[in-house]
């Protein structure tokens, strides 16, 4: 495994994004600052772990971190900017919200943006970096609770189990049912549907 090197500072801020695969809603990014005082057992990429140990892990980080907070881009957003440049405003977002101000910022995959703060990206470190398995767990929970509400919503698209990823039923449904106010249109499957209805 990969080492990174942890900046010797005090408040370092762990910053991971839910969501730039789907079809719908949006990029749901968080920042979280944990307290060395109140270590969380079991943290990890939010993806190893069953959906109940992730509710469980999120109360904890929210009552035990210093600070935490998310942010988010919306589907215009990402029509208008491209997916990752709203990602980046998502995670500058998130860290402007923080309660805190950190003092360095470790964002997960291969780039990070301007927070005004130093910052490094870590491959993989939402399996390395407590900080960034606490905001990937985070931001996973929230964006999965919208997803849940838009299945309330709208049943028929089984945003439940897909999470608005590009599944078979996800594109079957778009073609069936059309394309909802929150799909991003300009993700290929649901801009194809829409030039189809000549839209």
């Amino acid at each position: 495994m990969m080492q990174y090197q942890r900046p010797d500072v005090q408040l370092i801020c762990g910053v991971d994004e839910v969501g730039r695969g789907p079809l719908i809603g949006a990029v749901v990014t968080a920042a979280v600052i944990l307290d060395p005082a109140k270590p969380i057992n079991g943290l990890n990429d939010s993806k190893k772990l069953s959906e109940k140990r992730r509710a469980e892990l999120a109360e904890l980080i929210k009552a035990q971190a210093l600070c935490w907070a998310l942010g988010r881009a919306e589907p215009h957003e990402i029509d208008q900017l491209n997916i990752l440049h709203a990602t980046m405003l998502a995670m500058r977002r998130a860290v402007a919200a923080l309660t805190i101000k950190p003092d360095w910022v470790l964002v997960d995959g291969n780039r990070t943006t301007e927070f005004g703060i130093p910052a490094t990206a870590v491959v993989k470190g939402d399996a390395l970096v407590p900080e960034i398995s606490a905001a990937s767990i985070i931001a996973k929970v929230a964006r999965d609770a919208e997803m849940q509400a838009l299945h309330q919503a709208h049943p028929q698209f089984g945003f439940a189990d897909h999470k608005g990823y590009p599944t078979a039923f996800h594109l079957a449904a778009i073609a069936q049912h059309g394309v909802l106010p929150q799909h991003r249109r300009s993700f290929k499957p649901v801009r194809l549907v829409l030039e189809q209805q000549g839209l």
